[in-house]
């Protein structure tokens, strides 16, 4: 008697949906959020620049660090106790974030609640890949791709507003209330698990996360500490030998964390370059540009935030513009490397800022680049999973989408820490001319100027020299922030080149016999595994989307997964 067919979505599935959207908004949303509240918070708990940066990157650096790690325990113990489990643990860290009196507490808290965001994304997408299937797999992962947008897009308009409202700590109970609202709807999502799921891999994620932690604290603190200090070379020489054991241990291990051998592969590595390319060219604008708007350009929390909305919005409705001029017939490869072109040139327009710069001069570059991202957000995981062979989809998205938090963690901290360091050589040398009778150094100056904190140091100078001391101070802020966006406009541009010539179509033999040319174009524009689900076998881990892969089965056919 032939077995009975999976449906193809649970009852209520738009609960469901709605439900799994709801928790997986907060991880963009707790990106995006905090940047435009920085200089708020480093004036109310009196932060300087180096722990003020830890509220974006220990975010970022624990998401990354244990994506893969998430992945691995939602397969052993059931997808839906992690998820649950990082939701609950996203929820209480927010809740210490907004009770914080100590940015040290933030930060920790901020870590916390990058674990959460790993257990939420990677069981989130097994629970939502083993729920629904065919058709409405394809519908449900679209809503996971509009709901991360809206929480790109939404997050640094809403938190200028509740900074310049309630306050910053209004963040993180906002926070707090859609976690509890997600708990409520947990009892909507079914339980799975993989039977024969692998041991977690906990060598490789403790060296890739000391490494990762190693590299980005000696890059933050390289302009307090010396680029040539011991602490900091040592930093770095630590971080070199993690990496070493890092892939030491994954090439013994029976099922790695990482396939090592992807690396080996020129089309994977284009799509992490997009990545990196991407991090600085957008990641890092949208922790600069706040501070800059609050600082130099006189604006205030909520003016700030809804400035950034030009830059966000369009990531919204550009990510179809990208797969309708795919489902057209346009290759990946053109759009890819064009969007990269377009943030480029929004990057060098953006150049023109000054300090007072009007809304009016900032609307072009900003559009350009939100543009240019959104139709990179509409293709970039899908075309992750579409540049290596089907047999290793599931692994590629995780170590893809591990390689991206991790170089937003990297690119934050580099970008940050060149403009500390381009700012402070700049005013260093005419500072005691406004200063004269106070106890302000360059290096404290340059703290409160790039966090957006421009008069703090203002405040202590002499009265007679406090309008002089502001433009002085805008105009060095203003140098090192033209700077560090001619330095991004150089990564995209190369980035660009780069990809257009590696990035390719996948060579026949690397289809499976069988498979149409239409169906191979859906697997490329498809995020994570919507569409993309190859028959079950024991052969392929894919971690970060909890599903396993092999080359038996037409790709792009929908499956049925083991409950």
């Amino acid at each position: 008697m032939a077995a009975a067919a999976t449906p193809e979505a649970p009852p209520r599935a738009g609960l469901t949906i709605f439900a799994l959207c709801l928790a997986v908004f907060i991880v963009p949303y707790g990106l995006s959020s905090a940047p435009v509240a920085l200089p708020a918070i480093g004036r109310d708990l009196n932060a300087g620049v180096v722990p003020l940066q830890w509220v974006v990157n220990a975010y970022n650096v624990t998401a990354a660090s244990f994506m893969m790690a998430a992945g691995s325990i939602a397969d052993r113990i059931g997808r839906k106790r992690v998820f649950s489990f990082g939701v609950v643990l996203y929820g209480v860290s927010a809740l210490i974030g907004a009770l914080a009196a100590d940015v040290l507490l933030l930060d920790v808290a901020r870590a916390v609640a990058g674990v959460a965001a790993a257990a939420m994304m990677t069981a989130g997408v097994s629970v939502m890949a083993n729920m629904f299937h065919g058709a409405s797999r394809t519908k449900a992962f679209a809503f996971v791709g509009v709901t991360i947008g809206a929480g790109l897009a939404i997050g640094p308009t809403s938190s200028g507003l509740l900074v310049s409202g309630p306050g910053w700590r209004a963040i993180f109970w906002v926070q707090l209330a859609v976690a509890v609202a997600s708990i409520v709807g947990l009892k909507l999502v079914r339980e799975s698990r993989d039977p024969d799921a692998h041991a977690v891999d906990w060598a490789g994620t403790v060296a890739f996360t000391l490494a990762l932690f190693c590299f980005t604290l000696g890059v933050i603190q390289g302009p307090a500490w010396g680029w040539g200090s011991a602490e900091v070379l040592g930093l770095f020489a630590g971080c070199v030998l993690l990496l070493a054991g890092f892939v030491l241990v994954e090439r013994r291990q029976r099922s790695p964390m990482f396939d090592m051998s992807l690396f080996t592969q020129p089309r994977f590595l284009a799509v992490n370059l997009l990545a990196t390319a991407v991090s600085f060219g957008f990641v890092g604008l949208m922790v600069l540009l706040p501070s800059y708007l609050v600082g130099a350009g006189g604006l205030s929390g909520s003016e700030a935030g809804l400035t950034m909305l030009l830059l966000t919005a369009p990531v919204l409705a550009f990510p179809l513009a990208a797969g309708r001029l795919v489902q057209a017939g346009v290759s990946m490869r053109p759009i890819l490397s064009g969007s990269l072109v377009l943030v480029a040139a929004g990057l060098a327009w953006l150049t023109v800022v000054h300090p007072g710069i009007g809304l009016r001069a900032l609307t072009g570059p900003l559009l350009l680049v939100g543009v240019g991202i959104g139709l990179i957000y509409g293709l970039m995981d899908g075309a992750a999973v579409s540049t290596v062979p089907p047999s290793k989809v599931g692994m590629a998205s995780g170590m893809f989408n591990t390689i991206r938090l991790a170089s937003e963690a990297v690119a934050v901290a580099g970008m940050v820490a060149a403009l500390i360091s381009l700012v402070q050589q700049r005013i260093s040398d005419g500072l005691g001319r406004y200063t004269q009778g106070t106890d302000l150094t360059a290096r404290s100056v340059t703290d409160d100027v790039t966090s957006g904190n421009l008069g703090s140091a203002v405040a202590e100078a002499p009265a007679a020299s406090r309008e002089a001391l502001t433009d002085f101070l805008g105009q060095g802020h203003t140098h090192g922030f033209q700077l560090v966006l001619w330095g991004a406009v150089a990564i995209c541009l190369v980035s660009a080149i780069v990809l257009y010539v590696i990035l390719t179509d996948r060579p026949a033999a690397e289809t499976p016999a069988g498979t149409s040319d239409r169906t191979v174009q859906e697997a490329s524009r498809t995020s994570l595994d919507a569409t993309v689900c190859p028959r079950v076998s024991r052969t392929q881990h894919g971690s970060a989307a909890g599903i396993r892969h092999t080359t038996s089965g037409p790709v792009g056919r929908p499956c049925q997964e083991r409950p």
